[in-house]
């Protein structure tokens, strides 16, 4: 069966309606039903609690407290590179920005400016620069790091989809991380100029959040909402964490031209984890 056909069922299910559902069952503090479902969680996708700062499951309170654990210090050390990966999961797509495209599978592109709201001037910095689409699974750890040294200038809340953002979604349905909800981050490095970091929302994600402002989609109010902060000196450091995902989804970054020479061993659908080399400043 075709990935095409596979995805199909997702534009008939009440996607919204499941994220509700799921949002309120991963908030739930639900006692010895709540340490059940993480139980069967663990078990189900693998999940590695000995990295965890509490690795003891019946201790959590709820779903959400469990989904976002801190990880014990020392287990993600950070490589001596210009760019660190920012989270646990497995690369999607990475490599270049072609005429302001964004390659998701074969067949299906994204342009950067769809990807950042609608804002054509925002994504024009980024032409013939370089991406790179990460996934995170249910069983990786889901907070999310900064890549390198940045200060934060803007950030930009667009409505959208909530289909899911497995790899058979991504080859199956068009324009999947520009059409999903989506939290837009643009911070500005002295060393290498303007960056994106955007959080792409996904089916039963119950929301997303940054270290700066709390919780982004509570609501969803169905516009594009934005936000600025050049007025504020919001600086994060390489490997300091800027936000998390309530249930999983992906991560997309842009860069701008001639700022980044991707790890050559990087490529599609191979693993990744925080804090390994994602590349260097070209030569």
């Amino acid at each position: 069966m075709s990935d095409r056909l596979k995805v199909l069922p997702q534009y008939l299910l009440p996607k919204q309606a499941l994220t509700n559902l799921a949002g309120r069952v991963a908030g739930a503090r639900g006692g010895v039903w709540t340490t059940n479902l993480i139980k069967w969680f663990v078990t189900k996708y693998g999940v590695d609690m000995s990295e965890a700062v509490n690795p003891d499951i019946a201790s959590y309170s709820s779903f959400n407290e469990f989904f976002t654990r801190p990880l014990r210090d020392g287990v993600r050390p950070l490589a001596k590179a210009d760019f660190v990966c920012p989270v646990d999961g497995a690369i999607s797509q990475v490599g270049a920005i072609e005429d302001h495209q964004i390659f998701q599978a074969k067949g299906h592109a994204f342009s950067t400016t769809e990807l950042v709201g609608g804002d054509a001037r925002l994504a024009a910095h980024f032409q013939h620069g370089s991406f790179a689409n990460l996934y995170l699974s249910p069983k990786d750890y889901h907070r999310l790091h900064m890549p390198c040294d940045g200060r934060l200038t803007r950030m930009i809340y667009v409505p959208g989809a909530l289909f899911s953002v497995n790899p058979t979604t991504a080859r199956g349905i068009p324009g999947l991380f520009a059409r999903n909800e989506r939290v837009v981050c643009v911070f500005h490095s002295p060393q290498h100029g303007e960056f994106v970091l955007t959080l792409v929302g996904a089916t039963i994600v119950g929301s997303m959040q940054t270290v700066w402002h709390g919780v982004v989609n509570p609501t969803r109010p169905g516009r594009v909402c934005e936000w600025t902060y050049e007025d504020q000196n919001i600086v994060l450091k390489q490997g300091e964490e800027f936000g998390r995902f309530l249930l999983g989804s992906t991560i997309v970054m842009l860069f701008k031209a001639d700022t980044i020479a991707f790890n050559p061993a990087w490529g599609p659908e191979r693993p990744i984890r925080l804090g390994e080399s994602m590349g260097n400043r070209p030569a």
